[in-house]
């Protein structure tokens, strides 16, 4: 096989060039642009590529297949060759699903919790040593790519509801055609892509649309939006599995939870984080995992990066990072660290850095978001704001829409810098809660720890 990818260097689309380098398909590709560590990791296999643009060059008949990422635009001078010449023209999941197509496939959606409950499944696979391949959109533990596609007779999936590529404006998700299926949750958000909640909410149905006849829908049933939808949208030739919060106990900082009967001491915490033990759990049941060895894996399941990963800890206080950025996320997040430890106040900071959290007629979506945060911080920078070529927000447009009394607001790495210096660590635990990177703010020497 001869693959070509238009935009090679992207996150996930780099793992999958990887992927079947290793499989041994002959990979090309081209970007205009590479970053770390993609760059490095396709030095490293012998296909980056020799010098950064496009060329139509690269594009021949004798392409099996063109991949298109979602950095490529439209007038892509080898996409316009591809599409002349006549060659097969892939979305990345469209061709995730070309390489699985005799494969048991799981496909892990939802608006929030989808990367840490496919983290979970391939984790506990991991443990019980079997076979399969996967695609995640974070760094796991115990895992050197973040894509492998072999001839594993099953792939789990993490099913990103975001478009496909520049010529499939679909969701991701849509392609997958799952023989299992989780949905975790839906809260509106990517309002750049789904200007109306209605039209959001129809993407799932679509989902659910596209599970395979027999298959199964494990969804969490303590998301009323959610347990509406399913419901309103019910399919004879699928089973159900509603899944809500376990059995749970919480001890010295420490969480366990009821599996089988049996009390399993965890790594990970928080209401979100069980919900997704939760369907974690009901997936690998379907794949005939008992609970035994389901326990003794999620025991020393230690969490994906930037989920609630405790990035540093003192006697009484620690730091956390976490990806979270809509506001059902933000919430989730902030209650999580504050059950855990009721008796440390909690600094939460929290950076607006996507299109929706930018947006200032969003605003309004995250009141409450924050209130159980001791203090509570929102940063955004001007840079953000102008490379997504978006207007100036107003601090006072924030604090509106996030009803915080106590809200700080700031817009400068340094002022945040000099905030955060002040604070005393005692007794105190940090939540960062960013997409990005506070304007290149290095947090543990800002917060000298």
């Amino acid at each position: 096989m001869r693959v070509h990818f238009i935009s090679i260097g992207g996150s996930v689309m780099h793992q999958l060039a990887i992927a079947l380098h290793h499989k041994g398909y002959y990979v090309t590709g081209s970007d205009d642009e590479i970053f770390e560590p993609a760059a490095g990791n396709l030095k490293k296999e012998g296909i980056l590529p020799g010098k950064m643009g496009w060329y139509p060059q690269n594009i021949t008949s004798e392409l099996d297949a063109v991949i298109l990422g979602m950095h490529a635009k439209a007038d892509n001078p080898e996409l316009k060759k591809a599409v002349e010449l006549g060659l097969k023209i892939f979305s990345f999941p469209e061709y995730i699903y070309q390489e699985s197509i005799n494969k048991l496939r799981v496909a892990i959606g939802g608006s929030h919790g989808k990367t840490s409950t496919t983290a979970m499944v391939m984790h506990a696979l991991q443990y019980a040593h079997v076979d399969f391949d996967y695609l995640v959109g974070a760094r796991l533990a115990g895992f050197e790519q973040s894509v492998q596609v072999t001839d594993a007779p099953i792939i789990v999936c993490e099913a990103d509801e975001y478009p496909a590529s520049t010529l499939e404006k679909r969701p991701k998700f849509h392609f997958l055609f799952p023989h299992i299926a989780v949905l975790t949750g839906i809260a509106w958000d990517h309002i750049n892509v789904f200007p109306t909640f209605d039209f959001y909410l129809e993407q799932f149905i679509i989902f659910i649309n596209k599970i395979q006849k027999n298959g199964v829908l494990i969804y969490n049933e303590t998301d009323s939006v959610l347990k509406k939808l399913v419901l309103e949208n019910k399919r004879e030739d699928i089973r159900y599995i509603p899944y809500s919060l376990p059995r749970y106990f919480i001890e010295n900082g420490i969480t366990s939870v009821e599996i089988g009967n049996k009390k399993t001491a965890l790594n990970i915490f928080g209401n979100h984080n069980l919900l997704n033990l939760q369907a974690a759990y009901f997936v690998c049941k379907e794949l005939k995992l008992d609970d035994v060895t389901f326990a003794k894996a999620i025991s020393c399941f230690s969490g994906a990066a930037k989920r609630l990963e405790l990035i540093a800890q003192l006697k009484g206080s620690n730091v956390y990072r976490d990806f979270a950025h809509a506001p059902s996320k933000v919430t989730a997040s902030i209650n999580a660290v504050k059950q855990q430890f009721p008796g440390r106040k909690l600094v939460a900071i929290l950076e607006l850095h996507t299109f929706s959290s930018l947006n200032a007629e969003f605003m309004s979506e995250y009141k409450g978001a924050m209130e159980n945060a001791d203090e509570a911080i929102v940063f955004y920078s001007n840079h953000a704001l102008e490379l997504k070529r978006m207007k100036s927000l107003d601090p006072e447009k924030v604090i509106s829409g996030f009803q915080k009394s106590n809200l700080e607001v700031i817009t400068k790495r340094n002022d945040l810098e000099e905030r955060l210096v002040k604070e005393n660590v005692d007794n105190t635990n940090f939540l960062f809660m960013s997409s990005g990177n506070y304007d290149g703010m290095h947090i543990l020497k800002t917060l000298k720890i």
